[in-house]
């Protein structure tokens, strides 16, 4: 081995010349592997996404985004940031060549889906790569969360160990050399309920961005506000609870109040939805939501499952607004005696608790003061973002010794436990023999 300085300071690099990527380590260069397009506009995921791609290139590394996604309405323009652009094609060794070009010192990879199909190529190609997964959430969660509202079961705290795609997830995350948890819920599941190594994992709460915008007083904002992408399953479920069994509640007490439901990729049947008489006004996507929040007077939330942290939330606070959400809106982000506004699961009690916040200004005014607390420090971005570069260059520096600690990643690697890798290799064998 050879020792080199970098602008990290010292790193260890292969320097067998048969290695295609024997210097990796020298480089500043990141692939990153989307699930889906950035669309900070349209979800906290795309938000946070945009947190990451920012913060690399803050410190002048070199950044490539890939997907095998089809194109987006509301995708961000991050090639006017200096990123490199391409689009990748699933189960195709094209990708191989790629990755070989990019050359990476860091991979990372969006969701662990993505790690799935192509963490083995990275590998094969670029083994002194650092390869990290972005969860966004724990899709485990939010999908074992899922079905217990669908059997009309208790929303449960943890994922379940029995289902594919917790055992999935958990085998992507120990297959890698760090994974970036966005909840302190989620964080705990891990170590605590499943038993990953805490150095495989960095706590990196929502990089949102921070809205520059006037914050009007009380008597100067009218109407309550819901935002959800709609294709997002919670956010749809949460509308319906919000139309069929909150607002007419809230309707009744306040006649001439309205609720503004906005969100990314409205289907027919939420536009259906709207009822101008009884002030259920949905708008969809609205292109500058910094800018439309803070005329509302409450932001309401009821989430009845999901993971990760909600960023319509963080948006209502930094739009100074107090909200309404369950127990599962403020998971992760502060707990219910804390809350600048109010939690309950409860859609009568939730409907009240609201009903008292729009009315009463005294309540709204101490509510509003609540929220400096919660977004200070957790969600401090530039802090956070800080704390993630770090952690990225501590682990490049170590990275030999960071996965001699880790004994299950090199057993979750053995031939005999890669079928996605197989799998893979075959669907791809099976389109040749299609040409």
């Amino acid at each position: 081995m050879q020792h080199a300085a970098t602008p990290y300071g010292d790193l260890w690099y292969n320097s067998d010349p048969e290695d295609d990527c024997a210097e990796v380590l020298m480089k500043k260069r990141a692939l990153i592997v989307g699930f889906v397009w950035p669309e900070p506009n349209s979800s906290a995921a795309g938000q946070n996404m945009m947190g990451i791609i920012n913060a690399l290139k803050q410190q002048q590394w070199e950044v490539n985004f890939v997907s095998a996604a089809a194109d987006s309405l509301h995708k961000a323009d991050i090639t006017s940031l200096g990123v490199c652009l391409d689009t990748i094609s699933l189960n195709d060794s094209s990708f191989d060549d790629y990755v070989k070009k990019v050359d990476p010192t860091l991979v990372i990879f969006d969701r662990f889906m993505t790690e799935e199909q192509f963490s083995w190529r990275v590998k094969h190609v670029c083994p002194r790569a650092m390869r990290v997964i972005n969860t966004e959430d724990l899709h485990s969660l939010r999908h074992t969360r899922h079905q217990a509202i669908k059997s009309n079961t208790p929303v449960p705290h943890t994922s379940d160990i029995t289902s594919d795609i917790t055992q999935r997830e958990i085998a992507a995350i120990l297959r890698s050399d760090l994974t970036l948890i966005i909840s302190e819920h989620e964080y705990s599941i891990l170590t605590t309920h499943f038993g990953i190594p805490e150095q495989q994992l960095m706590y990196l709460p929502l990089l949102d961005t921070e809205f520059n915008c006037e914050t009007p007083s009380f008597s100067q904002r009218h109407g309550f506000a819901w935002v959800g992408n709609f294709r997002h399953a919670p956010n749809w479920d949460a509308t319906l609870q919000l139309k069929q069994h909150i607002w007419p509640k809230i309707k009744a007490s306040i006649p001439d109040a309205t609720l503004s439901v906005m969100g990314a990729y409205p289907p027919k049947k939420a536009t259906q939805l709207e009822d101008v008489k009884t002030g259920f006004l949905v708008k969809g996507w609205v292109e500058n939501i910094a800018e439309v929040l803070p005329l509302h007077r409450v932001m309401l939330a009821p989430i009845r499952f999901g993971a990760g942290i909600k960023g319509k939330l963080l948006a209502a606070m930094h739009a100074q607004m107090p909200s309404v959400t369950s127990s599962i809106g403020a998971e992760g982000i502060a707990p219910k005696a804390k809350w600048p506004g109010a939690v309950s699961d409860n859609w009568q009690e939730f409907a009240e608790q609201a009903i008292e916040l729009y009315l009463n200004e005294s309540l709204w005014v101490s509510q509003q003061a609540k929220i400096e607390s919660v977004l200070s420090p957790k969600f401090a971005s530039a802090e956070n973002k800080r704390r993630f570069l770090t952690q990225i260059a501590q682990l490049l520096e170590e990275l030999d010794e960071h996965r001699a600690t880790l004994p299950l990643q090199f057993v979750l690697w053995h031939k005999t436990l890669r079928s996605t890798q197989y799998m893979s290799q075959w669907i791809e064998e099976k389109n040749k023999s299609k040409t």
